[in-house]
């Protein structure tokens, strides 16, 4: 597999007026083609402070990262980014709002109109495309944003927390549908999540960080997401095997 971004020794550090606070400490990876990343750990241990640095928006104290082989330098298209809350644009509808990015990158209408309609079908959205934003669901939202980067075509989608302010119901029925997206695009995903059950479940990989400063305790493989496609998440959850996993994750945070 291709190699898409190579962390080296990251460290961020940050000036308080009790002094300086060290919020990760020398995290390295290595992040290749097709991978779908889990990054979890205790509150406030660094995990959103790490995605900041992938996604160029803040630089690093020390250590280095290269973005297919050349050093990151900034935010990039190739880096599109889902947060916990939607950034949308409350006065355009659906259909405005993901073909936005495309717009502004001077894409001709009938162009913008074909890639739209794809990613709105994508995430079962069609039906509502001339809706206001504010007149969706939290989780019809988070749709929208994620169907807004992924028409914008990135190489890495970057997620924050994108399900944490939703309800169980909706946050495992939007699970799936991420899960559908990654094996049908083949995009590389890192995910910061608090959820170890969703980290595992989505991803090929987990790493386990510690508390300030944040630190890679360990990476665990996972194999539910490439392994386990013809089985329901409600059976894959309850398998010995993904709960023992489960535990074993836990084990690191809470101890």
């Amino acid at each position: 597999m291709d190699k898409l971004l190579e962390l080296s020794n990251i460290s961020v550090d940050f000036t308080t007026k009790k002094g300086t606070l060290s919020a990760v400490k020398d995290v390295s990876m290595t992040v290749e083609q097709g991978d779908f990343i889990s990054i979890v750990g205790p509150s406030g241990c660094g995990k959103s402070t790490l995605l900041n640095v992938i996604g160029g928006f803040l630089s690093p104290s020390e250590g280095t990262i290269l973005d297919k082989g050349t050093t990151l330098n900034g935010p990039s298209s190739d880096r599109g980014v889902v947060f916990q809350k939607p950034a949308l644009y409350p006065w355009l509808n659906v259909e405005q709002n993901v073909a936005f990015g495309l717009k502004m990158r001077g894409i001709g209408k009938q162009e913008r109109i074909k890639v739209v309609q794809e990613n709105l079908k994508r995430v079962q959205l069609t039906d509502f495309s001339q809706m206001r934003t504010y007149e969706l669901s939290g989780g019809m939202q988070q749709r929208v944003a994620i169907a807004r980067i992924l028409a914008n075509d990135p190489d890495i989608l970057l997620m924050d927390e994108p399900f944490g302010a939703l309800d169980v119901l909706t946050r495992e029925h939007l699970q799936d549908e991420l899960l559908k997206i990654w094996r049908e695009t083949q995009k590389t995903v890192i995910l910061i999540t608090h959820s170890v059950e969703e980290a595992i479940y989505l991803s090929t990989s987990v790493y386990i960080m510690s508390e300030l400063p944040g630190k890679i305790l360990k990476e665990v493989k996972t194999p539910f997401s490439t392994e386990y496609k013809d089985v329901g998440s409600r059976e894959i959850k309850s398998l010995p095997e993904f709960v023992k996993l489960r535990e074993e994750v836990l084990s690191y945070i809470w101890s």
